[in-house]
């Protein structure tokens, strides 16, 4: 299968113009983080989720890693499967979220953690993500991860600065934890944010970033399953071009994803083409 499978191009190629016109001041990018931004495998071996560190590597207590590998076993296959009914998915990946942050409260997860599991060499940026990143940060252009994180907004912002990307045009909607004063986790923020329910309606609990974005009517979106297509829901959008990363049973996935998606990605491949698609439109 080749890298890049471009959905339509005649409309393809429309809304590049019409993102040209209106230069990089009207656009913002609303994106996924875990397996759009990173690497969907390393070294031969898939690494979903920041989460998935921190599960596979034992930083928690003995039973951890192998009660969540059992939910992930469950849910994932759930999550990945384009024949499932949107409402079973919805319930399920609710279903596991609590499940997951029950267990790593209970598990006593602390901040700590979170960083030493960053640092991990099993996460990796795709090939091209440091030059996008700061692409975006020298034209001032908004990036919004809207992200169901297992590990939630600190391991996001974490994972960022141990990089020295973190930077000013960055937000994080993601979940978040309540700490104690000895940095043990002791509850999780609701509403829970999964899978099937982060869009750009979550932005209204945060009224600094929707004021930035408000008059950037033109959305590229990046994430990585169909149902991160409908990130852009909720905003007043005048353009929307679509970019999603197909990184399991490309064979089995492509329609649907062709279906969500302007642009298909696949083979764990580069963000170089969106970088040259950016330096091209802007």
């Amino acid at each position: 299968m080749e890298d890049i499978i471009i959905s339509d191009e005649k409309e393809f190629a429309k809304l590049k113009e019409r993102f040209k016109k209106d230069c990089s001041d009207k656009t913002h990018i609303p994106a996924d983080f875990d397996l759009t931004f990173t690497k969907a495998f390393v070294n031969g071996k898939i690494i979903p989720s920041l989460l998935s560190v921190l599960r596979d590597e034992n930083y928690l207590t003995p039973d951890y890693s192998e009660k969540a590998k059992a939910l992930y076993s469950k849910y994932h296959a759930i999550e990945i499967d384009p024949a499932a009914p949107e409402e079973e998915k919805k319930k399920s990946m609710e279903e596991w979220w609590n499940l997951h942050f029950d267990l790593l409260i209970k598990s006593s997860l602390s901040k700590g953690d979170i960083v030493k599991a960053m640092d991990s060499a099993n996460l990796v940026l795709r090939d091209g993500a440091v030059d996008l990143l700061n692409f975006l940060r020298e034209r001032n252009i908004p990036i919004v991860f809207l992200s169901s994180a297992g590990l939630g907004k600190e391991s996001i912002s974490i994972f960022l600065s141990q990089r020295n990307l973190l930077f000013d045009n960055m937000h994080i909607i993601s979940n978040s934890f309540d700490w104690d004063e000895n940095g043990k986790a002791i509850a999780v923020k609701k509403p829970i944010v999964h899978g099937m329910n982060k869009n750009e309606t979550q932005i209204r609990n945060f009224p600094g970033i929707a004021e930035e974005i408000r008059d950037r009517k033109n959305i590229l979106l990046l994430g990585d399953n169909p149902s991160d297509a409908r990130m852009g829901e909720g905003f007043g959008y005048e353009n929307i071009l679509k970019i999603g990363f197909l990184n399991e049973n490309a064979q089995q996935n492509l329609k649907s994803y062709k279906e969500a998606f302007d642009v298909v990605i696949a083979n764990d491949s580069s963000m170089r083409f969106i970088l040259d698609l950016m330096r091209e439109m802007f």
